[in-house]
């Protein structure tokens, strides 16, 4: 009985959490191309340059305390309140301390525009310090129904809102709005839907309860933004505004498959893992299953979203984009695997290895820096390479913990993954190949995606797939249940 209430929790989970991704990158998408064809690669490179700060913001207020909260048995109201009134107050004063940083920013970079840019983008991380407590709730509690509501409504208005600047002229200034908007909704409808109130009796032992673990993370969060935004600092530093753009075009667009893939797992994996960590036979049953689930999903459609690159930007955003095309396609290399990372990382955290997932992390960005350093002098192309393996070695290494944790083989996730890659290899093979006999842009891109994806399914339901049968099947029910 348990087995079933945890399979129909997780099915549930991944399900809504699909819906919520799916849609709200659809939405994203549709904004994405018009306003990317309004402004210039320039725009998007001025707010690409001052993402590693908001992220660095955003990490301080958050400080590891919702995997901390997630990890606990009980959870009681005062623990929510702490971690409420420590991430509101860090989020003031990083904003204060950021505020006037910002003229170094400025000379950094040498973009005078970005003295005040940084001052309206770094209230973001302030904004959504508010609503740190409430997402921990929801994330705790599986609340994924509520919080695809509030993603697909944030996205939507803060999409709307970028595309009226965006027709009016204002450029960058409009994409730093669009984000803050995205922001203020997301927290009011956390507030709305959690149902769960601060009050002023705080009390810091929970805090105090927490403090290493939740530490751990913050460093460890600490070192994973930057190893995921030096990219954008390296060539807002040393190459232009806009070949930031072009590699900020090319990681969004990366990023809204992989949100889509990703967020299906992650949203329950975390509470699933901690809920099973008992029995480690259920747990490495639970695992394997995500990670083949995941590939059945990702191997597609990330390593689908490379082969389709330059027809995709040329349609949608324009040919001034096509310079973001090779950063699309290396990004998406390892945006097939990113969520092979999160499963190993959040099983870590389940079992309360915060340490391993600090001192990883501290080792994968050192050695980001080393080989950007290393590679300067070969170009762009070159650092971006060793920047994607990188993180498939973090994989080794997460992948030799976890062995060790509940006894995963090397052997057993390759016999998970490679069916899911050979298979895609051969759609794309044969996509690849019918495509030649289009002229025109839009036939061959027509060609390649039918084609796959047609022979894809076929390989799928003729190979007996279970992961392709009962995602069918679970799929019809719920049409059925919502009478779609």
């Amino acid at each position: 009985m348990a087995e079933t209430t945890l399979k129909e929790k997780t099915a549930k989970g991944i399900f809504w959490g699909g819906i919520s991704n799916f849609v709200q990158q659809a939405i994203g998408a549709v904004f994405g191309i018009v306003i990317a064809r309004l402004l210039s690669p320039g725009d998007y490179g001025l707010v690409g340059m001052l993402s590693i700060f908001t992220v660095l913001g955003n990490t301080i207020c958050e400080s590891g305390f919702t995997t901390a909260l997630t990890n606990r048995k009980e959870i009681k109201k005062e623990d929510y309140n702490a971690v409420f009134w420590f991430s509101l107050t860090a989020g003031v004063v990083m904003y204060l301390i950021l505020f006037f940083c910002a003229p170094f920013i400025s000379r950094f970079y040498g973009q005078p525009e970005l003295m005040d840019l940084s001052r309206l983008v770094f209230l973001n991380f302030m904004l959504n310090s508010a609503g740190t407590a409430h997402f921990a709730l929801m994330f705790k509690k599986l609340m994924v129904k509520e919080r695809a509501k509030i993603d697909i409504t944030a996205i939507s208005i803060s999409g709307l809102v970028g595309l009226i600047l965006a027709l009016n002229g204002f450029a960058y200034w409009g994409l730093a709005l669009q984000t803050l908007s995205f922001t203020t909704v997301s927290v009011i409808l956390r507030w709305h839907y959690s149902q769960w109130r601060p009050t002023l009796n705080v009390n810091i032992k929970p805090l105090r309860e927490m403090f290493w673990f939740s530490f751990k993370l913050f460093l460890t969060n600490i070192f994973m933004q930057i190893s995921s935004n030096i990219f954008s600092v390296l060539l807002g530093k040393f190459y232009d505004e806009k070949q930031v753009g072009y590699y900020s075009q090319g990681n969004k667009w990366m990023m809204l498959g992989s949100t889509v893939i990703g967020g299906m797992i992650t949203s329950v994996a975390q509470p699933i893992f901690v809920e099973s960590k008992e029995d480690r036979g259920r747990l490495l049953m639970i695992f394997r299953k995500m990670l083949r689930f995941g590939a059945f999903v990702s191997f597609p459609t990330m390593l689908g979203l490379a082969f389709i690159g330059e027809e995709f930007i040329a349609i949608t955003i324009g040919d001034k984009w096509l310079e973001s095309v090779p950063f699309l396609q290396l990004l998406c290399i390892w945006g097939a695997a990113g969520y092979i990372w999160y499963l190993y990382v959040f099983l870590l955290m389940s079992m309360g290895k915060s340490n391993i997932y600090l001192y990883g992390c501290i080792a994968i960005c050192l050695l980001q820096l080393v080989c950007a350093a290393f590679l300067f002098p070969f170009g762009i192309y070159s650092m971006l390479i060793a920047y994607v393996v990188c993180y498939f070695i973090g994989i080794c290494i997460w992948h030799y913990f976890v062995n060790k944790l509940i006894g995963i083989r090397l052997w057993h996730v390759l016999k998970d993954l490679l069916p899911y890659l050979l298979i895609t290899a051969v759609c794309f093979s044969v996509a690849w190949s019918v495509s030649q006999v289009a002229q025109s842009l839009y036939l061959r891109a027509v060609l390649k995606i039918t084609v796959a994806v047609v022979i894809y399914i076929l390989i799928m339901k003729y190979s007996l797939s279970t992961i392709f049968r009962e995602s069918l099947l679970f799929l019809t029910n719920r049409c059925k249940k919502y009478k779609l």
